[in-house]
This record gives structure tokens, sequence and C-alpha cells, in this order.
């Protein structure tokens, strides 16, 4: 993504918040609820729901937001802050439409829009329909931000309780839970969520200044803060979010962090999904393991997963449910956890994932590592280049996908090639089974890198040359 355009990535739009933070806002918003009455989703007059993160720039964000649903003549609703799976639920549970105002866990000084149709999250033809749609808007360039009906409260309460109702009572009582609150929505309803279940809580970390978590590639400094706290207060395990609740962040007896497709792979197995569905960066113990009936793999994002979910759904199965590797997990149909019905949340929700993972382990009287060790995932590694130039990362990507030989010739002496996959960028399997996978973020200026071995150390001694190689031929060395 180039600094000067905003764009959808893999899960809504993305830019500067200074390139958003006015007529673009309201004229996105404005689009949004066009394509919405166009597609028989919503009238004029009906109301539009607007949510969003703690990110300085959100408030005023969503007041330009306001006015672009004004312009279109729908009525915007104010939900203030909260986590970007209470909003998508309330707006199912109404049958309205919604937006949430958030940059997810990119930096501060960038954020973005996600967009809910009645029924959950929007798919890819509906964001080239609100692109379409924004490019033909016409707000007066001095458009002005606007106020709305506040309904502040309700859809956090309805989310809490939705969370609180997936356990029975003191499910997770005994245990000793740190929740690393840094700059999160979520962090206060962690708190209530897990104390309400009989865990005992220490909240640590609370930030006033916005902290970028990225849950799919968690910084040195994460790391050291949550292994810090587990040692300290003697913890069974550290949980947290990204900025706006939709990806967990779980962290074992030791301090150690979880990867996201195993905390998906978890959840998945203790709902007992039949189905579940994942993008090609989830590990690949995933079918190795055995234990879900169907294995769908997609490009990254959401809308992809979601699209997924549909073809399960379509074709007969009864329990399907989605994640990334980035933990987030979605819910395609109704499921059972614990023996409590869940409906079905076909969008990221990360306080699911939170509490199966702790119950398993308390149900089962084993730490969570050992909950995790019985999946025996190969070793993964992921990491990025930051500020690559997309031009040139997707003429690197391009160029290997077309020439097996140069792929062969710039890792002879890493990977042994057996086959190239170009589902979602490039991936490049080894004849042992190792995997080193390229691919350009669509939320930030970023190549991502990701590996799988069969050891911690050479997973990160692919992923360390991976990204040696991307920067030699990038020019960033």
């Amino acid at each position: 993504m180039k600094d000067d355009e905003l764009r959808f990535g893999t899960s809504g739009l993305r830019g500067l918040s200074r390139l958003l933070n006015g007529r673009p806002a309201a004229a996105y918003a404005q689009a949004f609820a066009h394509v919405m009455i166009a597609q028989g989703r919503a009238e004029r007059g009906r109301r539009f729901l607007v949510g969003r993160d703690l990110r300085t720039s959100s408030p005023g964000i969503a007041r330009f937001c306001f006015a672009g649903l004004l312009e279109a003549g729908v009525e915007p609703v104010d939900c203030g802050e909260l986590p970007t799976p209470a909003l998508a639920a309330r707006a199912m549970k109404l049958g309205v439409p919604a937006i949430m105002v958030t940059g997810s866990h990119i930096p501060a000084d960038r954020n973005g829009l996600k967009f809910y149709r009645p029924d959950g999250e929007i798919d890819k033809h509906d964001e080239a329909a609100i692109a379409d749609a924004e490019r033909a808007a016409e707000l007066l360039e001095n458009v002005a931000p606007a106020n709305a009906e506040s309904d502040h409260g309700v859809a956090v309460d309805e989310y809490r309780a939705r969370a609180i109702g997936t356990l029975a009572p003191d499910a997770l009582k005994g245990m000793r839970i740190g929740i690393y609150q840094h700059s999160s929505v979520t962090r206060d309803l962690l708190v209530d969520v897990l104390s309400a279940l009989g865990a005992d809580v220490v909240p640590f970390g609370r930030s006033d200044v916005f902290v970028p978590i990225d849950t799919e590639a968690l910084s040195a400094t994460d790391a050291a803060i949550c292994g810090t706290a587990v040692r300290e207060h003697r913890l069974d395990a550290v949980v947290s979010a990204d900025a706006d609740g939709d990806r967990p962040m779980i962290g074992n007896e030791t301090g150690r962090l979880l990867r996201g497709d195993v905390i998906g792979a978890l959840t998945a197995s203790d709902m007992g999904a039949g189905s579940v569905v994942t993008p090609v960066t989830s590990n690949t113990g995933i079918e190795r393991s055995g234990r879900f009936a169907r294995v769908i793999r997609t490009r990254v994002g959401s809308p992809y997963v979601i699209e997924g979910m549909d073809i399960a759904s379509a074709g007969g199965a009864s329990t399907v449910v989605g994640f990334e590797a980035n933990g987030g997990v979605l819910l395609g149909s109704d499921v059972f956890l614990a023996g409590r019905r869940i409906a079905a949340l076909p969008t990221r929700d990360a306080m699911l994932p939170i509490l199966a993972v702790l119950n398993m382990s308390k149900r089962a009287g084993a730490k969570i590592s050992e909950v995790e060790a019985a999946l025996k995932f190969n070793a993964s590694k992921s990491g990025c280049i930051k500020d690559a130039d997309f031009h040139m990362s997707a003429a690197f990507i391009r160029e290997m996908a077309a020439d097996g030989l140069f792929v062969s010739d710039m890792f002879r002496d890493v990977i042994e090639v057996s086959m190239i996959n170009t589902t979602d960028g490039l991936q490049i399997i080894g004849k042992d089974g190792c995997i080193v996978h390229f691919r350009i973020s669509g939320n930030a200026a970023e190549l991502r890198c990701y590996t799988e071995a069969n050891s911690d150390d050479r997973a990160s001694f692919l992923l360390d040359e991976g990204l040696a190689r991307a920067r030699k031929y990038l020019g960033m060395t």
C-alpha cells in the first residue's frame, strides 16, 4: 500500500488517517449506504450503526461517516468505542448495516473503515461496488462533520453477555490470567468477562498512547512484556487482543505467545467443527491433525474466509468455523462450546478463541503449552519488511512465480524446491515439507514472509534467509 492512497486490504479500507479524515470518510460512508440500498439490504431513513476503536483519529473520522450517511438519506447511530465483533453482532441482531472506524493493528498514523451488511461482513464484490460508488460520489469538498443519535453501551452489554454465556459459571475458577490491556478497545471487557467466569485476573500494561499490536507478527517488545508479567504474577496465561478486538493474543504459562493458527485450530477442535476454512498461511498441521473432516484453504483476508465458509455450508457442512493465521475466529454456523450453543457470527472475534483455549486448559487439567503440543504442528515463524515498495515487492513475487529456475537459484542454499503455490503471493514448498511464503500486505507497506519447518531453528533460519533475499532484491540491504 502506498502512503498516498486509500484502498481495500485484507479486511476493510485502510490508509493514512489524515487522508481518510474528511471528505473521503464521508464519501465512502455515503457510497456504502448507496450500495446497501441498491442491493435491497437497507432503505432510506433506516438506521446505520457506526462504532470506533481508541485511536485519536477515530472520533473525527466517525463524525465524517455520520455526515456521509446523512447525505445518503439514512440515519447514523453512534455506538461509541467498542469491539468490532460487538458492533457486527448488534447490527446482525437489528438487521441493519454498520461501519467500524478502525485501523486494527496498523500504526497510529493510519486508520480505516470496516463495513458490515445486516447479515455480516461484506465480501469482495461489495468492496468493488463501494469503491465504484465512492468514485461517483457528489459530496461537496467542504462537507462538514456531523453528529448522530447516541446508542453507546447497548452493543457492548450484549457482547459481554454473549461472552459470559459461552461457558458455564465459574468455568475458569482457579486460573490466574493476566490481561495485557495496552490500547485495545476490549481491555475492560476482558477483565469483566474473565472475572465473571471465575478467573483471578491481573490487568497490566494499560496505555493512553495507541499501541499497534499485530497478532500475526508479534514484536519482541510485546513478548517481553507478557513474559515478564507471567513471571512476576505467576500467571497460568496472559491474554489480549488487537486494537479493535477481532484478533486474539494468548500466551502460555511460560509467557510464550501462541500463533494465531494454533489458537484457531484449538478453538475449532473444541467446538467439534466438521469443516474449517483458513488461508494458505496457516500451518499445514491442520490437515495432518485429522481433527477436521474438511479443510478449505483460501487467500488471506476475512472476506475470502467468509466466502469459503459459504462454500462449505452450501456443500452440506453443519458446523463451519473459519480462522486466520492472526488468530481471528469466524463462526459460519451456530456451534457448541462446553455444551452451550453460540450463534453464528461471520466476522473475526478475539473473545471467543480466548475463552475456548482457556476452557480447554482448565477442563483438561493441563497447561496451555500441553494443550498446544497435542496439535503436533510444525514450527512456524513470520516477519515482514516494513516500508517495502509495493511495485518492487510485486515484481519480486511475479518474477519468482513465473520462473521456477529463478526461485531455485535464489534459494539454492536454503531450500530444495518441490513446488510453488500462487494462491496468495508465492509459497515455496521444499521436498522436506518446509515452506517459505511471501505475500504483500493488504493493510500496510509491508512484504510479509511466513515459514514452516520441523524445528524452531529451521523455521527461524528460513525466515531470516527469506527476508534477507527479499531485501536484497528490493535494494534494501
